[in-house]
């Protein structure tokens, strides 16, 4: 007897064949080792934890020759056991702004803050598998430190992986906050211009710049740019560029430019640039035009002075007399004067 089958189980037994075939051909989902396998973090239980228990970061402070402690949390997610070296290193600001730190030291006592690190016996931790270690640390404050912030970070490396935990690290003393405005330039046009300027911190404390373009045109003042947070924190003794979108930048107008810079602890700075707003695509075209049309008036001009007529004998010009020369002329008749009339 033959088998009717019908379109909705016809496609229900494509779909179990599909599967099967899938489960014979599709590879398997890759495993766990593309992961990190390990993380690094402050670790819970001090004074500076935040309600909760967690740290973004360390945050030391303390005199010159005091000796501060903290502790590192490391987790090893994975199943197998982990070797983690841990270091300190310091930190600065590369040119566009951003955090970073620097390589190991060949010298462990010449570098910075990051050669005040001590981690003793912890410096190579090996974790089990699916285990969290705490490793303390020490930083040794050198008894001529500098007043002020001493960015660094702790680094966890293994297998060529880096890891870093920020550490705000401050010896006690006078502070200042103090910043200077550089080199202040706008670049692009409409849309796309850009208030391009570069900021250094002169002080000895971490500052977190505001800053606020304004622009005063031939006509007035024209819409500049609002205070906000710039996306960056400048260490002490930076140098960093940044640039400000400015969207309300004219057509055609010759602009100065001022950007004012504050930050807390009472630094502030202010630098102006003029610059020229011209938009020279419309100008060129306008420039050949004028040409083009000055080049028409000139060839009419020329035209009309070559179809003027030359001056005949009623404009007084010279003619050939009887005698057929030129210049000759007819005398004009003598009248005898006698009283009597003709």
């Amino acid at each position: 007897m033959p088998v009717l089958h019908t379109p909705r189980r016809d496609a229900r037994l494509l779909l179990v064949l599909l599967a099967a075939a899938a489960l014979h051909t599709v590879p398997d989902a890759p495993a766990a080792a593309d992961e990190p396998g390990w993380t690094a973090e402050p670790a819970a239980g001090t004074a500076a934890a935040r309600p909760g228990g967690a740290r973004p970061y360390f945050y030391l402070e303390g005199a010159p020759a005091a000796v501060l402690e903290d502790r590192l949390a490391l987790t090893n997610t994975t199943d197998r056991e982990r070797t983690v070296t841990l270091r300190g290193a310091d930190a600065h600001n590369t040119a566009d702004g951003a955090f970073a730190v620097r390589p190991a030291a060949p010298d462990p006592g010449a570098g910075g803050a990051g050669s005040w690190f001590s981690f003793g016996a912890g410096a190579t931790v090996k974790i089990p598998p699916r285990t969290r270690a705490v490793v303390p640390f020490t930083v040794t404050v050198p008894p001529a430190a500098a007043p002020g912030d001493h960015p660094a970070a702790v680094i966890a490396a293994e297998a060529g992986r880096e890891a870093g935990v920020r550490v705000h690290l401050r010896v006690s003393g006078p502070t200042l906050a103090a910043l200077t405005v550089e080199d202040v330039a706008v670049r692009g046009r409409g849309a796309a211009a850009v208030v391009a300027y570069t900021l250094v911190n002169r002080g000895n404390v971490v500052l977190a710049p505001v800053p606020v373009i304004r622009a005063e045109g031939a006509f007035g003042e024209l819409p500049g740019r609002g205070p906000r947070a710039a996306a960056v924190e400048l260490l002490p003794g930076r140098r960093v560029e940044l640039t400000e979108p400015w969207p309300g930048a004219p057509v055609l107008d010759r602009v100065r430019v001022t950007v004012t810079v504050t930050a807390p602890g009472g630094a502030e700075a202010a630098a102006s640039a003029t610059a020229w707003f011209v938009p020279w695509r419309a100008a060129g075209w306008t420039g050949l035009g004028l040409l083009g049309l000055g080049g028409t008036a000139s060839a009419a001009l020329f035209l009309v002075r070559g179809r003027r007529p030359r001056r005949g004998p009623a404009d007084g010009g010279a003619d050939a007399g009887p005698s057929g020369k030129t210049g000759a002329t007819t005398p004009a008749p003598e009248h005898e004067l006698t009283g009597a009339s003709r």
